[in-house]
């Protein structure tokens, strides 16, 4: 068996699996609250592969591991830059932490995309109508005739200097476990480890973009090309190889 080959072949499997989050980064780097993905590159060992050794007389041989490339995803937390708008309904937050959401479905969504607005009955929601929840869990609710909210660095939301409620911000204790949704948009469940942030920080006016950087994603582009190709050509060679041994024994 020409290990080889299938080295080669599972390298690329990993590489594309590269592609594929550096397309998804380019493509969504002027996301809001965009959260860039990452890919990690190693080795599983799939055994030992006995170089000298006699099977016919049981005879054991040096030996080396197998070796075969493996991708593995993760998500980058860095934060984005916040910038400004003016918008009385964008919120940007400094620091660790997510909004919190509810979906339709009752289930809680996280974002850093503070990007909100004013549904019919006076509930905030996000772009995809997702409800925005304050510190207890609760549906934000704007009372009508109240002037435009404001937001205060601690979450704390007044109109017309009466309390509203405190934007509810959580932090995952174990980032590693939250799915990734388009838009900005992630789940947790217990093993995320979310906690209320005790003291976040809230900027009114603002949106954080996402942290992806275009021109280091292109030179990763380039750099997958070359090292597709060259696993390709591997393979090429490989082949050209074991079709002159048979041709030479036959």
């Amino acid at each position: 068996m020409n290990i080889g080959l299938y080295q080669s072949a599972s390298a690329m499997s990993a590489i594309e699996r590269w592609q594929d989050a550096v397309s998804q980064n380019i493509t969504s780097a002027q996301v809001t609250g965009f959260k860039r993905r990452t890919v990690g590159m190693g080795a599983e060992n799939k055994g030992e592969l006995n170089l000298n050794g006699n099977p016919a007389t049981g005879a054991s041989g040096e030996s080396m591991p197998m070796l075969f490339p493996q991708s593995r995803y993760s998500i980058s937390y860095l934060a984005g830059e916040n910038n400004p708008t003016r918008r009385d309904l964008d919120f940007a937050i400094t620091g660790p932490g997510f909004f919190t959401l509810r979906k339709p479905d009752g289930s809680t969504a996280y974002t850093r995309a503070g990007e909100f607005r004013i549904r019919n009955d006076r509930t905030l929601v996000n772009s995809h109508g997702f409800e925005v929840l304050n510190d207890a869990g609760e549906p934000v609710k704007l009372t009508a005739r109240g002037g435009p909210p404001i937001v205060q660095a601690d979450g704390l939301i007044r109109q017309s200097g009466n309390i509203i409620g405190r934007l509810g911000i959580e932090a995952p204790t174990n980032p590693d476990k939250m799915v990734s949704l388009p838009s900005g948009i992630f789940l947790a469940d217990e093993s995320a480890g979310m906690e209320v942030v005790e003291k976040p920080f809230i900027q009114q006016g603002y949106l954080e973009a996402s942290n992806v950087a275009p021109l280091r994603e292109m030179v990763d582009m380039v750099s997958i090309s070359r090292a597709y190709e060259a696993n390709q050509k591997l393979i090429q060679n490989r082949d050209k190889m074991m079709e002159k041994t048979l041709e030479t024994f036959s």
